[in-house]
């Protein structure tokens, strides 16, 4: 979705909730996206049962911990890399929801970056 530049009027309230809940369901599949991966990963790599699967995907991705102990190599490498992953989902997720927040701020304040910096 494209944003207005600098020289652009603010768009009005309207718009800017639609955006918010455009920008508000991208963040949302992604999570989705994200917690399938893990599940996925947990049940056919760690041979966890669906709902352990599920527990421990969404413990990870949301920080809280892993919960099954893993037993083999192949288990503990991708709990290592779903769990690398889910913390940059994490900063990837905040970063959509607060795009259209920021921007409108910053496009209210009107801040301008000093070339001479």
């Amino acid at each position: 979705m494209r944003l207005e530049t600098r020289h652009e009027p603010v768009v009005p309230r309207h718009h800017f909730f639609r955006r918010v809940a455009v920008y508000s369901i991208v963040a949302i599949l992604f999570l989705s996206l994200s917690l399938v991966l893990g599940v996925c990963g947990y049940h056919f790599i760690c041979g966890l049962p669906w709902v352990d699967a599920l527990l421990d995907a969404s413990m990870i991705l949301t920080g809280m911990g892993p919960v099954s102990v893993l037993h083999t190599d192949e288990a503990k490498l991708f709990a290592s890399g779903y769990a690398v992953f889910s913390g940059v989902a994490f900063l990837t997720t905040a970063s959509i929801l607060l795009a259209p927040i920021v921007h409108r701020l910053l496009h209210k304040l009107h801040v301008v970056e000093n070339p001479k910096d």
